[in-house]
């Protein structure tokens, strides 16, 4: 690893423990977070089917209520890293987490689609700025060397809370009812509101700003981080990385970087809000009449897991433009094949594939911005790339379900979805290489290094 000549010596096996240390203190904190969000977000299509019958809704209105989350999303995006910057990350992902969790449980009392509307739009607020939060909170402790396997460590909490919440979910509409005497959808918001709640809490009084301000460092980890870091950034200053929050948010390649993220994660939400549904479609199929559809849901996000570790490790010697593209081009193969099959173990199949590569080129693509931006710079250009990536989540699902409702089928929705995943690659083809080449010049240090990393 290249420290700069500012760095306080510290040998192989020293820095091996101190990365180690901090993998274990920092990753388990923020992915819990995380976990929790996405099972936050991805909760209405495990509930759909018994909350629609409840409310009188629609899928279109399911998928309106399931989008509209990312108004508020996108517009607190950019203001909600700035802020964390000002401040402190502790304080501000503690307060977001705790004001989303109070939400989720106010959200267990609707009665209506419309009251179900204000609630989404009120935790999509509440939650703004998490995920680009904690990426950019991310960049506070590690450099480029040892980003990449913490992107890729970090990253693998979105298919475990797949995994978790499946469960969680089915458990509650099953049982939810008798244990809190209220119908097993509502109890699902109560109850992961509350745990939200906690984490956030948890976060407060866990979660250190800074390495200087972590108390199970020592006085040379830290001034060895500081100064690898300062390093790093005048570098990239050198050579031509933005600084200024201004100069981020009108640079041309930071927008084309967010339409090519948008379209790796546009088919991530639908997914999550109808799959469940899409696997009820193919029930006699797969001859499972006693196997819950949000059960198998959980499949998909298993896969991914596996093929994320994996792909960690080929990825290692590969360009982040490469390690981006390849998932990406096997998830729209995935997403073409579930589109056009009649056959439900086929299907099952296909959209683990697709969620496979959605979310193991997710971790591989942040490699790219922290190339071209740093400072404030990049405090505004990761939130605004995540924030237009967002807008996927209201166009998406609002579009899958008006697919549904006025065709009859999720088709043409997985085709669309297919169809933005490739404009989406050959976007990235294009601007990710000239990011690639502004950090040429420190090029070995945006490898992954399992050697350094949590194993």
């Amino acid at each position: 690893m290249t420290n700069g000549s500012a760095a306080p010596a510290l040998d192989a096996a020293a820095e091996h423990r101190m990365w180690r240390k901090i993998g274990i203190r920092i990753l388990p904190l923020v992915g819990i977070a995380y976990v929790i969000s996405y099972i936050d977000r991805a909760n209405l299509g495990y509930i759909a089917k018994p909350m629609s019958a409840d409310l009188s809704m629609t899928s279109a209105q399911i998928g309106l209520a399931a989008g509209l989350f990312f108004i508020g999303y996108i517009l607190v995006e950019v203001p909600s890293n700035m802020a964390l910057r000002r401040f402190g990350a502790r304080l501000w992902i503690s307060r977001i987490i705790i004001t989303w969790g109070i939400v989720t449980v106010i959200t267990g009392a609707v009665h209506s689609a419309t009251q179900l509307y204000i609630a989404r739009l009120a935790l999509g607020f509440a939650e703004a700025g998490l995920a680009a939060g904690i990426l950019l909170y991310l960049t506070f402790w590690f450099p480029k060397k040892q980003r990449a396997w913490a992107m890729s460590t970090f990253f693998l909490m979105i298919p475990i809370s797949g995994i978790i919440g499946a469960p969680i979910a089915a458990a509650l509409l099953k049982w939810g009812g008798s244990l809190l005497g209220i119908a097993g959808w509502r109890s699902l918001f109560v109850v992961e509101g509350l745990l939200t709640v906690v984490v956030g809490l948890i976060i407060l009084a866990a979660l250190p700003n800074r390495p200087s301000a972590a108390k199970w460092l020592t006085a040379q980890e830290k001034a060895h981080i500081s100064a690898v870091l300062d390093a790093e950034a005048a570098q990239q200053v050198e050579h031509g990385a933005a600084t200024g929050m201004r100069e981020a948010l009108l640079d041309k390649k930071v927008w084309a970087l967010a339409l090519a993220f948008f379209g790796i994660v546009f088919g991530l939400y639908p997914i999550a809000f109808f799959l469940p549904t899409m696997i009820d479609n193919f029930q006699d199929s797969l001859g499972s009449a006693n196997v819950s559809s949000v059960l198998l849901a959980a499949i998909p996000s298993a896969f991914a897991i596996v093929t994320m570790v994996i792909w960690s490790k080929i990825a290692i010697r590969k360009s982040a433009v490469f390690s981006t593209t390849v998932p990406m081009a096997i998830g729209a193969v995935g997403l073409l094949t579930a589109t056009f099959t009649q056959n439900g173990v086929l299907f099952i199949v296909a959209v683990c594939l697709s969620v496979a590569g959605i979310y193991t080129a997710m971790p591989q693509f942040w490699r790219i911005p922290a190339l071209s931006l740093t400072g404030a710079a990049a405090a505004a250009g990761i939130a605004l790339i995540n924030s237009v990536s967002n807008l996927s989540g209201f166009i998406g699902p609002y579009m899958t379900g008006y697919i549904e409702t006025h065709t009859g089928s999720y088709t043409y929705a997985l085709l669309t979805i297919a169809i933005i995943m490739i404009v989406g690659m050959i976007i990235l083809l294009t601007v990710g290489r000239r990011a690639e080449q502004i950090g040429a010049a420190d090029a070995t240090n945006n490898q992954h290094d399992v050697t350094t990393g949590v194993k």
